[in-house]
């Protein structure tokens, strides 16, 4: 892949509202060629989707309860751990599911509006599904960083930035 796509990539990674002028003046090209690269990354889903952080912390009656949750299964002949994976990523708890190395298969991290409801869904769905053996549930006191952005009491959150 050319240096320029990847250097906007990297861009768009860390800032996705980042103006088209200025992306343009980053990589040194014009802005059609800029967003002609772009329209092309997201057709071929390399750019899969643009996401805000947001603190909810700061919004008193919004903040979430997060948890990791460490799952070992059994995988299924054929298809592995995919199967059990997809069905574990369907529910609108799940925010994240990864295929891990070590004592556990899967870590999905699910969010939930209180301790008992993410305790629920993990006895209630999670553990009930056939091919899950075991699960270990970690629950996130303090977000100190999270895809970047540092998130700090007292001071501005501040996001690492590419320097162009």
């Amino acid at each position: 892949m050319d240096e320029n796509v990847i250097r906007i990539l990297e861009i768009i990674e860390k800032n996705g509202r980042i103006p088209l002028d200025t992306l343009a003046k980053m990589v040194n090209m014009t802005e059609e060629k800029v967003a002609e690269i772009i329209k092309d990354l997201e057709n071929r889903k390399i750019i899969a989707s643009y996401i805000s952080v947001i603190n909810w912390s700061k919004i008193n009656d919004q903040e979430m309860i997060t948890a990791l949750i460490d799952v070992k299964v059994t995988p299924k002949r054929g298809v592995g751990f995919d199967a059990v994976a997809e069905r574990i990523y369907r529910y609108p708890q799940v925010k994240s599911v990864y295929l891990m190395s070590g004592a556990y298969d899967l870590s999905v991290v699910v969010e939930g509006k209180s301790m008992l409801e993410v305790a629920s869904f993990v006895s209630d769905k999670l553990a009930t599904i056939d091919s899950v053996i075991s699960t270990a549930t970690h629950f996130i006191l303090k977000k100190y960083k999270h895809d970047g952005v540092i998130f700090g009491e007292g001071e501005k959150d501040r996001r690492i930035m590419i320097q162009p």
